[in-house]
């Protein structure tokens, strides 16, 4: 009997040291998992706020301004607009090709 006693004693010892170690990695990744989702919210947040500041470095105002310091570019008027138009007698045709004469620039 001693030698059963013994036995049962050693797979009482054996299966509490592997609770306890399945207890502890258990805790270990439910910490890890606690630690993802923070890092999945905080990040989230950092892209729903890039999202926002995109949109007001896009704006129509924001953007034109930026034109006309950094790129000394200006409105077009009819006063700087040049058309270009094709004439008729350089290559082909404009009506046998289908295409309306072209035109450069911006209208008014």
């Amino acid at each position: 009997m001693t030698r059963l006693s013994l036995l049962l004693l050693l797979a009482v010892v054996a299966s509490s040291l592997y609770l306890v170690r399945t207890q502890y990695e258990s805790r270990r990744l439910y910490v890890e998992l606690e630690k993802a989702a923070a890092e999945a919210r905080k990040l989230e947040t950092d892209s729903e706020r890039l999202q926002v500041e995109k949109r007001a470095q896009a704006t129509p105002l924001r953007v034109e301004k930026l034109a006309k310091e950094r790129l000394q570019m200006r409105t077009a008027t009819p006063a700087i607009t040049q058309y270009v138009t094709r004439k008729e007698g350089a290559g082909a045709p404009a009506a046998a090709s289908g295409a309306a004469p072209v035109a450069g620039g911006t209208k008014p």
